[in-house]
């Protein structure tokens, strides 16, 4: 286990802290504008999380989702850090929330503040890291689950709109949706609670919500592209993790329209 794979863990975990503290608390909003918000418990956690990033790793940068980036500007390492992913649930009285932290093209973690439970990776293993023991990620599709989500903005419609592929005859007859908008869902995927997870969006593969989920679920050999099957990059529409290639495949021939 290197030291990064550590450094993410316990980041995690202090992020993970503060969040389970400050469940149920009435933290009050700071509206950020288009109907999204964060509350008092985002920004304490990413504050927590970034203490342990700059006490083992002083000369790198961080970009959090509430703070911006942060640190050197001359350094290739940068720390990708969603405190609370899931403030919606959160704010609401809901547990389905994650804790990510990722080092850009290295090891990553993400930590369920309410199960005790970490998904970490060094880049090429994913496990489960829970009381003090490390299970390697198995991915299946056997639970025949599909997360996709329903939040806005969707960049690639009319092309693409999930309502479609959740109303398509073979989705229906072959898996069962859930909706659940966290990094969670990936987690999930990798860890084989979740054949698949489906979402539209841009620049995903180095964003702070998606970034600790998308390697994760590369590490445990999961098939992971955009909703056009096509890698991810910058300019990549989407994001499509599935279990397997044949969840996979069947995802896409329904995304393309194909019978």
């Amino acid at each position: 286990m290197t030291d990064d794979v550590e450094t993410a863990t316990a980041a995690a975990l202090a992020g993970a802290e503060v969040v389970r503290e400050g469940y149920g608390k009435d933290l009050g909003r700071i509206d950020k504008g288009a109907g999204d918000f964060a509350t008092a418990a985002d920004v304490a956690a990413e504050r927590a999380i970034l203490d342990v990033i700059r006490a083992a790793r002083p000369l790198d940068a961080v970009l959090g989702e509430e703070g911006g980036r942060q640190g050197p500007t001359d350094t290739v390492r940068l720390w990708l850090v969603d405190p609370l992913c899931g403030t919606l649930n959160y704010a609401v009285g809901n547990m389905l929330v994650a804790v990510n932290v990722a080092l850009r093209d290295g090891p990553a973690a993400v930590a369920d503040p309410f199960t005790g439970e970490v998904f970490r990776t060094d880049g090429k293993t994913a496990w489960l890291h829970h009381e003090g023991t490390d299970t390697p990620l198995r991915p299946t599709a056997a639970t025949a689950l599909v997360d996709v989500n329903l939040d806005p903005p969707f960049p690639s419609a009319p092309g693409f709109r999930a309502t479609a592929l959740l109303a398509h005859p073979v989705f229906m007859a072959r898996f069962r949706p859930r909706v659940v908008s966290t990094t969670l869902a990936l987690t999930w995927v990798a860890a084989g609670r979740r054949a698949a997870y489906v979402t539209d969006g841009t620049g995903l593969s180095e964003s702070v919500h998606f970034a600790a989920g998308i390697t994760l679920c590369r590490a445990a050999g999961c098939v992971v592209t955009g909703i056009d099957g096509a890698p991810l990059g910058p300019d990549t529409r989407g994001l499509v993790a599935a279990a397997d290639a044949d969840t996979h495949s069947l995802l896409m021939t329904m995304l393309r329209g194909e019978s």
